[in-house]
């Protein structure tokens, strides 16, 4: 198995780049998301991949950064989701905006992606629901609306409440709460007094 390709940068497109690592030129289908991070040709570039083996042929998939080769992989676990698809889905939605749209259980988000019908959206929101950290999914939906220092604040929070021995359902549900009352996300200490408060 192939963790990571270390190389050259010879060839890049939205869709697909040729890496050349010791001489050996691979080449390597990437989501839009990763395109966006890539250096000029002829620079060195890293790549973490997937080697994707099946029947009719072999892939090689890469990505810029672990969040987008962990949800890669969670999109393979769904039926009717391959390679393609998922790393069209990556094209069409960052990591932040998938984790957010499937927290938020909005279909309608998913299904906007080119090739990625409303069956398709229902049953990736079911099957990863539960895969998706609650702290992280806040932190999505802040960093999905461009939010970084609420998503920091979220983030700090929820760690707060499980550090108090709070599940982190529990935890999720309180900081909501909190937010549903008024709260805002820019002062962890004042967020974590109103969740703690409304229990």
């Amino acid at each position: 198995m192939i963790a990571f390709l270390n190389g050259t940068l010879v060839e890049k497109q939205p869709t697909s780049v040729v890496l050349d690592v010791n001489g050996v030129g691979y080449a390597i289908l990437i989501p839009l998301s990763t395109y966006d991070r890539l250096p000029a040709t002829g620079q060195p570039c890293r790549l973490l991949t997937h080697h994707h083996m099946r029947e009719d042929g072999q892939l090689l998939c890469g990505f810029a950064s672990p969040d987008e080769k962990q949800m890669f992989e969670l999109l393979l676990g769904i039926s009717g989701i391959g390679p393609k698809l998922a790393l069209s889905v990556l094209s069409g939605l960052t990591v932040f905006e998938l984790r957010a749209a499937i927290a938020g259980n909005d279909i309608k988000r998913i299904s906007s992606v080119k090739g990625v019908g409303r069956k398709t959206a229902e049953r990736l929101v079911v099957e990863l629901r539960d895969k998706i950290d609650p702290a992280e999914a806040f932190v999505s939906k802040a960093m999905a609306a461009g939010d970084t220092a609420g998503a920091t604040v979220l983030r700090d929070t929820v760690l707060a409440l499980t550090a108090l021995g709070f599940q982190q359902d529990q935890a999720k549900k309180m900081l909501q709460a909190a937010l549903d009352a008024g709260a805002h996300a820019n002062d962890a200490e004042a967020l974590l007094k109103r969740a703690l408060s409304g229990r």
